[in-house]
């Protein structure tokens, strides 16, 4: 205690008054400008999982072209500016609309991050298996866009940021041929170049003769198995390197991919993408949250009891059981049960709830309220040695959107945000919010789309007042980081 005393007395003669240094927290330290990230994947570029890529300094994504005064406004948690990119005539893709603000000081920094790229995939074979040279003039392109909802701090968000569109493009070399050729999928791929690829047919006879014909595969699947694989690559990067690279915590990942006519949205986690269409809101994902997958969860409970430690019960409770009602027939529900019934209650339901809390306030194992994430390998139970990642899958749920197949105009549009939008704001209201803005702007206003995303920001985010952020109808604003895209899927930028 003595020698803390003599150092903040130092420091303060040292600083002319100044404050003693805050302690070390698990969030990066603030930088001056933010050093560019690594370059948009493309041809030549190394593989995703290469141990070398080091952990960048706390930043806002590049493509905002924060000066270094600018980054300390982004920074600040009292003035909360909402931050877009600069329009200087270099648009994101697509005319995209981008628009962020920072916490009202729920965490030292802005934990969101976004990333919005062009990626070229160069095929690594030929169906035939025969290797490929390297051409610019082959291959696909791929447009990305992506929200990654930090906790816990920010290097995991920071890392998915630059990292998962390079494990899609990956996953997606095999694919070049075969998505690009009308014909179903190959069963196989040879696995030495120029090798036959073994044969669909089944053999005459034997067990197999009853089976039925190979199951259909169709393009689309593809490209979301490789989605999803990015995704598992991902999280297992952020745990080989959470350590020598400090990637702390975990974070959801929002991310759309257009390729070949179709958008695929893929969610992990609790941010949320829409797409307003003629005024019609068509959803495009869903939250993973406790309640959401209460099912899912106390399966895993129920199929490997060691993973709760004997401290919970994978049962469902009304509310937690108390001691005097041992004996008592009690409601409950397990991972069969959508409705509930009674069982007579014994010592071990006494545990705490595997799943307890409603609505925003409800948690796994009383300690974060996602149950689908990337990272949070070193997150433990609170007040206990158990992890809790086992209960947290890193898989996303993937939708898939068939843009040929409808006449869109420059007013339709998809919008994803973080959870800091979809705590405050209802679909209804941001598609009000969509009718309202883009009307006001002409149809071929490229800006009109940042407008709308900086509207749904501000609207979100509210105004300073009684001692809060309030919205309009004196409810409380949104606390949390905010981050908005918007895609326009018509007009100028589109697919076309």
């Amino acid at each position: 205690m003595l020698n803390r005393v003599r150092s903040a007395v130092a420091h303060l003669v040292s600083a002319g008054g100044a404050p003693p240094p805050r302690p070390k927290s698990p969030d990066p330290p603030a930088a001056p400008p933010p050093a560019p990230r690594s370059p948009a994947a493309g041809p030549g570029s190394g593989a995703p999982a290469r141990a070398a890529e080091a952990r960048a300094s706390f930043s806002r994504p590049t493509f905002l072209q924060l000066s270094p005064g600018g980054l300390r406004r982004a920074d600040d948690h009292a003035g909360r500016a909402v931050q877009s990119p600069p329009d200087t005539g270099r648009r994101l893709p697509w005319s995209t609309g981008y628009a962020e603000v920072i916490n009202a000081g729920k965490s030292r920094h802005n934990e969101d991050q976004a990333c919005c790229e062009v990626v070229h995939v160069e095929g690594r074979r030929s169906v035939s298996g025969a290797a490929r040279e390297p051409s610019l003039g082959q291959g696909l392109c791929f447009y990305y866009w992506g929200l990654f909802d930090g906790h816990a701090g920010g290097g995991a968000a920071e890392m998915a940021s630059r990292l998962l569109h390079r494990h899609i493009r990956e996953q997606l070399k095999d694919l070049v041929e075969i998505l690009q050729d009308p014909t179903p999928p190959p069963l196989c791929l040879p696995s030495t170049p120029g090798a036959p690829g073994p044969s669909d047919a089944s053999p005459p006879g034997g067990p197999q003769a009853c089976w039925p014909s190979q199951k259909e595969v169709t393009h689309e699947s593809l490209v979301v198995g490789a989605v999803e694989n990015a995704f598992r690559l991902m999280d297992e990067q952020m745990a080989w390197e959470r350590h020598g690279h400090q990637v702390d915590g975990g974070c959801c990942a929002l991310v759309v991919i257009y390729l070949l006519g179709k958008v695929y949205v893929a969610n992990a986690g609790d941010s949320r993408a829409i797409i307003v269409r003629n005024g019609e809101i068509i959803p495009m994902s869903r939250e993973f949250t406790p309640e959401t997958e209460r099912q899912r969860l106390q399966l895993l409970g129920f199929l490997k009891p060691e993973l709760l430690g004997g401290e919970f019960t994978h049962l469902e409770f009304p509310r937690r059981v108390q001691p005097k009602e041992l004996g008592q027939r009690v409601l409950y529900r397990d991972q069969n049960m959508t409705g509930w019934a009674y069982k007579k209650i014994e010592l071990e339901d006494l545990r705490f709830p595997l799943v307890c809390g409603e609505g925003k306030k409800a948690r796994v194992m009383a300690t974060i309220g996602v149950t689908r994430s990337l990272g949070d390998h070193s997150l433990k139970v609170c007040s206990s040695s158990l992890p809790i990642k086992p209960f947290l899958s890193c898989f996303p749920e993937v939708r898939v959107y068939d843009l040929t197949q409808y006449e869109h105009c420059p007013d339709d549009v998809l919008i994803l945000g973080t959870d800091g939008l979809w705590d405050v704001t209802s679909d209804c209201e941001v598609a009000a919010t969509v009718d309202r803005v883009l009307s006001a702007y002409e149809p071929n206003d490229p800006t009109r789309y940042t407008a709308l995303a900086q509207a749904l920001v501000l609207g979100a985010r509210g105004t300073p007042r009684d001692r809060g952020w309030r919205l309009p109808n004196n409810k409380l604003g949104s606390g949390d980081d905010i981050s908005v895209f918007v895609i326009p899927l018509g007009g100028p930028g589109s697919y076309s």
